[in-house]
């Protein structure tokens, strides 16, 4: 280890400049306070490994600067030193405090070394040990990086399964997330489930999966009977991955199940209104709606973004949560930004 940082708190001169001439014997540089107010402070800036502490001192007892240094460095090791050498109760109160050892006035040359090679091994064994859990703690972070990634690459794979199944979802569902996570950020949501609702609220659409092609693929608008297989869709995707342990799958099937309902209760499957529709739902329903708006499909052009947004304003407190409809509208400049950024790929 480098050097071992000593200090030494005594209100009486001499004893420091005794404990520095012992500790200089031995190749140890000892840095003094007379006043333990003084020892604290440098604590705050210093990192220090042994602290000698008197006990009898007016400004701050020895048992009392202990307890305080040990809540400015937790791994200090103080030892008390003190001219009462059977005093027990002073003995008990100090290693309550945290005292590790005790030195005994006037302080024998012999005993301190012995001490301070005891302690220097402590010390090595401490730092050893330290560097062993970082070193730890690094590699479980990297593990733990690892598998999130390929979570997170899963989950990617799942959600294209929709986009197989409907050529013109491919930037849609990665406009989606994106629109999602900003409007989450927006409503305030912790990083967490904006996280959890950009890479669960592409799987909004993966219960397409058992929507038959005739109907999916139709380049027309839906007969009555359509609309109402169609509409089963939100229900598939829910039973589908309900019974997941995975947060980004249990996220999946609440917006699956929730992200057609309308605030007014007009929607489907259950009819919910307001803010018995979960908050997913409510944020990927204008995700996906804008999105959709705003996308080519075969039996439709996209509409501008002036458009869609009169649209959101129109459906405002109806089909969507009006608070969520004021702040897309207050962000459309990121918005205009994840959509040019996905253009390309329409």
């Amino acid at each position: 280890m480098d050097t071992l940082r000593v200090i030494s708190i005594d209100d009486t001169l001499m004893n420091l400049i005794l404990i520095e001439e012992i500790a200089r014997e031995i190749g140890i540089e000892v840095v003094s306070f007379e006043n333990p107010l003084d020892s604290l402070q440098y604590l705050k800036n210093n990192r220090v490994d042994l602290m000698l502490v008197d006990y009898m001192m007016p400004q701050m007892n020895g048992v009392e600067l202990i307890r305080e240094a040990l809540r400015v460095q937790e791994e200090l090791i103080p030892v008390m030193v003190s001219a009462v050498d059977d005093d027990y109760s002073l003995r008990l109160e100090a290693l309550r405090a945290g005292a590790a050892d005790f030195l005994t006035k006037p302080v024998d040359i012999a005993q301190f070394e012995a001490k301070i090679k005891n302690f220097r091994k402590i010390i090595e064994m401490k730092l050893q040990l330290q560097d062993f859990n970082a070193k730890l703690q690094l590699e479980v972070q990297k593990a733990t990086a690892n598998l999130v990634a390929r979570e997170h690459e899963a989950l990617e794979v799942i959600s294209r399964l929709a986009e197989y199944r409907d050529p013109e979802t491919g930037s849609h569902i990665a406009r989606v997330a994106h629109y999602s996570k900003m409007l989450a950020s927006a409503y305030g949501l912790s990083e967490r489930e904006q996280d959890i609702l950009f890479y669960a609220s592409p799987l909004h659409d993966i219960d397409k999966v058992g929507i038959s092609d005739a109907i999916l693929l139709k380049p027309a608008k839906f007969s009555d009977a359509e609309y109402e297989t169609m509409k089963t869709h939100s229900q598939l995707g829910y039973e589908l991955l309900k019974e997941s342990k995975n947060p980004y799958l249990q996220a999946g099937a609440i917006i699956a199940k929730y992200h057609h309902e309308k605030f007014d209760g007009s929607g489907y499957y259950h009819g919910y209104s307001g803010e018995d529709i979960h908050i997913y739902g409510r944020i990927t329903a204008i995700a996906d709606v804008f999105d959709a708006l705003t996308s080519q499909r075969p039996y439709k052009k996209p509409w501008s973004f002036e458009e869609a947004i009169a649209f959101l304003a129109q459906e405002s407190g109806k089909h969507f949560d009006p608070r969520l409809v004021s702040l897309f509208r207050e962000n459309i400049e990121k918005v205009r930004e994840i959509y040019m950024q996905f253009e390309e790929e329409q």
